[in-house]
């Protein structure tokens, strides 16, 4: 991959350059591996950051794999009502062999399915125990784009980092790209969890990928993150120089996330947004928080929006403690189905180790409920000062983090004066279209840069 290195470093081209002089609406390319919000926060960023691009005018155009993003107001036929400033969303399937789709995942495709060697190379990683993903959509999107020279201003990767970026520059297109945080803290986290040598064993092969990831982070020419404390992360674990780093807050859909009186508080219910199988995200220490709990307030349970785990630590948890008619997990609701269910909880919990933001917190602030959550991270800067706009505690600890449940569970008026301002900050700091207008500042930057470079060579 020698060949396709990327531009020599030097002084910070965002920095030297001068922004693009036209404020034209731009043409943009938005990569996404794994894109549907119902997988996490990469699919929920490319859902709203698109559309809030094609509001303010601009034609986004979503290059995406298996699981296929959600996308609103995508295109069907050549127009959209859903954008009447001219701006436009639309998807473009760059299909993988989807090798870990439910109900058959790890599977083995049948030879027919083959169509070339980045398909061959997908599946040997996959049987050698890695995850080819961000590797192999790199490669297919390179060949994408490589075939639709001028057909886009700036192409955004949402956190690919694959090989196959490092040749974009190269090949004429400006390149900016999101790292939400670096997957070398989830690597650690669960190498932390592994309880064996085998499985251990297994998380550092599984996780090999973020050695590209990191050769491919230190060539690029322009990388966004969405808090202070990622781009931190990302200086010291991926060892980016910090003057390309650059910070643009995510946020909240706060039309969508707001306060309705209408929606009855349900007494006791705590609500919080994890997958049980992940360490990184802390359930296990919010189920022990509330077992710890419930001893003196006997109304308390959890409703956690993410996957049931049948087996592991929070499962083994939950049984130990007798909570299963005081834990329910829901899954694939609707966007309606879930405002409503933060607005009819009393308490929303982050109890996670660490985020690199954490859309969740500021969702529920958004609507309104108050919040508990772990400084893990950059949680505090989402969430803010503890006893103004939340309850703060440290990650891990579970007597902590039911301490402050309990406090919050038994003073309403702490509640309201909570959920108040959380929703006061995240519309002050958090929005979607802030996200938005701050990204398209980065990428007329990109563009102009690439434009400079281009002059240079002629």
């Amino acid at each position: 991959m020698t060949a396709e290195a990327a531009q020599a470093t030097g002084p910070d081209p965002l920095r030297t350059a001068p922004p693009a002089a036209d404020g034209r609406p731009l043409r943009i390319a938005l990569l996404t591996y794994k894109g549907n919000p119902f997988c996490g926060g990469q699919g929920v960023y490319v859902r709203h950051l698109s559309r809030e691009l094609a509001r303010l005018g601009h034609q986004v155009e979503v290059l995406g794999a298996q699981p296929y993003p959600v996308l609103d107001g995508a295109l069907d036929g050549m127009h959209s009502p859903a954008f009447p400033a001219g701006g436009s969303v639309r998807l473009t399937e760059l299909a993988s062999l989807d090798l870990y789709r439910q109900p058959d995942p790890f599977r083995t495709p049948k030879a027919r399915e083959f169509r070339d060697w980045i398909d061959a190379l997908e599946v040997g990683t996959m049987w050698t125990g890695g995850f080819p993903e961000p590797l192999t959509f790199s490669l297919r999107a390179r060949r994408h784009l490589a075939a639709r020279r001028g057909a886009f201003d700036v192409v955004h990767d949402n956190q690919t980092l694959g090989y196959g970026l490092l040749g974009l520059p190269r090949a004429g297109f400006p390149l900016v790209t999101t790292v939400h945080h670096p997957i070398t803290v989830d690597r650690k986290l669960e190498l932390d969890a592994a309880t064996n040598w085998r499985r251990r064993a297994s998380v550092r092969r599984w996780y090999a990928f973020t050695r590209m990831q990191k050769r491919v982070a230190r060539r690029l020419p322009s990388v966004l993150t969405v808090s202070g404390s990622s781009r931190q992360e990302i200086v010291d674990q991926l060892g980016v120089e910090p003057r390309r780093v650059h910070v643009v807050h995510i946020g909240a859909d706060a039309a969508l996330f707001s306060p309705d009186p209408a929606v009855p508080e349900i007494p006791g219910r705590i609500v919080t947004t994890s997958s049980a199988d992940v360490p990184l995200k802390g359930l296990i220490h919010l189920v022990e928080a509330l077992a710890k709990l419930r001893t003196e307030q006997p109304a308390a349970h959890l409703v956690v929006v993410g996957k049931r785990a049948e087996d592991g630590p929070v499962a083994a948890a939950i049984e130990r403690y007798g909570l299963a008619g005081a834990v329910e997990f829901v899954k694939g609701i609707s966007d309606a189905e879930l405002v409503d269910l933060v607005r009819s909880a009393q308490v929303a919990c982050v109890p996670s180790l660490y985020e690199g933001f954490s859309l969740p917190a500021a969702e529920a602030m958004a609507t309104g409920t108050p919040l508990v959550a772990t400084t893990g991270g950059a949680i505090p800067e989402v969430a803010g000062p503890d006893g103004e706009t939340c309850l703060a505690v440290p990650p891990g600890d579970a007597g902590a983090l039911a301490q402050a449940l309990g406090r919050l569970l038994g003073d309403a008026a702490l509640r309201a004066r909570l959920g108040a301002a959380g929703r006061e900050r995240v519309l002050r700091r958090f929005t979607w279209e802030q996200a938005a207008r701050g990204t398209v500042e980065h990428y007329r930057q990109a563009i102009s840069v690439q434009a400079a470079a281009a002059a240079r060579r002629r």
